[in-house]
């Protein structure tokens, strides 16, 4: 069954400095059904989610603030003010670049889940392309998964799962799917250093991808772009045709 279609902002983040509340609308004017923000810009929280919701669109969840354990008081307030469940925390290479630096990660991580749990939230992780990378002979991820603890959902991005073409998105995406409630979906060429693009022009087997999730547990399918040789604002408008035209993904119009 396909899944409504949000935007992580971060793909606009130029545009977004200058006049956040019309970018808003043209994303909006699109078809997005949802949106994910990197940051508010010259909005509040509250500001945001009134604008998004009066033109037709959900917060679907947030990459701010990154869940931290001394910030997680404000993570729970900014999430009520956002009226969303899920919310998101994240990490650097360093973080995942050895197997005890990977158990430290996973057993923080857990802890902050244990606290989000019980306030009526669930804490996401987001990775990119380090947590898919080869440690002692194992995926960084999979020395995590031994402990992260049971109340830590994923916000997987098929497209840094390949690690620059090292694996199957698929694959990866499977190995997550009971607990993957948010998916990125980008494309592009699987190589390091190389821009992205449009949704459907680049090398990812998309479709894989979304049979590779648990339709009972994914709730949305999210466009994020880094970077485009291309104009941004219209790989972001391709990506939606690509994705509603298909029936891959659910959207406004």
């Amino acid at each position: 069954m396909a899944k409504p279609i949000a935007l992580q902002l971060y793909t606009l983040r130029e545009a977004a400095k200058t006049d956040f509340a019309g970018l808003l609308r043209k994303v909006a004017a699109l078809g997005y059904k949802g949106v994910e923000p990197a940051g508010f810009h010259d909005l509040t929280p509250a500001e945001f989610r009134r604008v998004v919701e009066d033109l037709g669109m959900t917060v679907c969840s947030s990459h701010g603030p990154w869940a931290k354990p001394d910030n997680l008081n404000e993570v729970v307030d900014t999430a009520a003010i956002l009226g969303i469940d899920l919310v998101g925390t994240g990490f650097g290479p360093q973080d995942f670049a050895a197997v005890d630096r990977i158990r430290r990660t996973a057993e923080s991580v857990a802890a902050m889940a244990e606290t989000l749990h019980r306030a009526g939230l669930t804490l996401f992780i987001h990775n990119h392309y380090w947590e898919f990378a080869q440690v002692e002979g194992r995926l960084a991820y999979d020395w995590f998964l031994e402990s992260c603890g049971p109340h830590l959902t994923f916000e997987i991005d098929a497209y840094w799962t390949s690690n620059h073409g090292a694996n199957d998105p698929a694959a990866m995406v499977a190995k997550f799917a009971d607990r993957l409630p948010l998916l990125h979906i980008k494309d592009g060429p699987l190589e390091r250093d190389k821009a992205m693009s449009a949704l459907g022009t680049g090398k990812m087997d998309i479709p894989a991808v979304l049979r590779a999730c648990n339709e009972n547990v994914l709730r949305w399918v999210i466009v994020e772009l880094d970077r485009c040789d291309t104009d941004m604002f219209q790989a972001v408008a391709d990506s939606y045709t690509y994705m509603t035209a298909n029936g891959f993904a659910l959207g406004n119009r």
